[in-house]
Parts: C-alpha cells; structure tokens; sequence
C-alpha cells in the first residue's frame, strides 16, 4: 500500500515491503512504480482474459445443451408433422377415396414447398446483393481520387 510518495517536489516517503508493496522504510523511485503498475495491469488483464474464456467456455456449454435439446425437438416435430399429414388423409378418406385425399393432401404440400421456395430465393438473391452502402463507399473513394488529382 503506498502511503505517501513523492510527487513534483513534495516530500513522502514509501518503501517497498516484502510482497512488493511499498512500505514505510525506503523511498521508492518512480521507475519502480511504473514497473509495480505495469506488472499489477499486466496480472490484471491475464486475469480478465482467464475469466473470459471460464465465461465462454460456460455459455459454449449451455448453447451445445439448448442447440441439442432443439435438434431433438426438431426431429420430434417432423414425425408429428408425417403422423398429421396421415390424419389428413385418412380424414379427407372419409369422404373421398383414399387415394384421392392422399393426392390432394400430397399436392397441397407441393404447392406450399414451391410458395416457400419462391419466397425464399427471392430473399436470397436480395440478400446476395451487395449493400447500398458498399457502393456509397466506392463512389465516395472514387470522388476523393478524382479531387486529389485536381
């Protein structure tokens, strides 16, 4: 702990102690501050950097238990979706033949699948564009030469 140091002429005195702390008994240089200060930053941020990765190293954890438990969620949820579609068609089969109430359910599907496929490329070719302000940039870049060379 520093108790009193000398700073811009005023009179104090701190030693260092045993843990390399200063203490009363021997004045300390201001060389041997700046080497306590940065050996004391550098443990700190080691010390932040070991808490960080504890700190990741839990959320990795607990991410890999949720992304596991909705995969199996998921695949739940497929066979729930295969078991309805069959409910379906044997439910429009009262109606209609069997055969019949599967073609329409099945033809349904497809024409849903296609919808979300049209939809879906068409979000990707947007997405794959690239953005309005890569080409502000260009554009500014280019203006910027062409005012240097003036």
């Amino acid at each position: 702990m520093i108790d009193d140091v000398k700073i811009d002429g005023q009179a104090g005195t701190a030693g260092s102690g045993p843990e390399g702390t200063p203490g009363p008994e021997k004045p300390v240089s201001l060389g041997k501050l700046v080497e306590q200060v940065s050996e004391q930053a550098s443990r700190l941020v080691r010390a932040e950097i070991e808490l960080a990765k504890a700190e990741l190293a839990e959320k990795a954890k607990k991410s890999g238990i949720g992304i596991g438990l909705l995969v199996v969620a998921l695949l739940i949820l497929a066979y729930a979706a295969g078991v309805l579609l069959l409910a379906a068609v044997y439910g429009l089969g009262t109606v209609w033949p069997l055969w019949l109430s599967a073609l329409a359910i099945g033809g349904f599907m497809v024409l849903v699948v296609i919808i979300l496929a049209l939809v879906g490329a068409q979000l990707l070719k947007k997405a794959t564009n690239p953005p309005e302000s890569v080409q502000r940039v260009k554009d500014d870049i280019t203006s910027i030469k062409e005012g240097m060379q003036r």
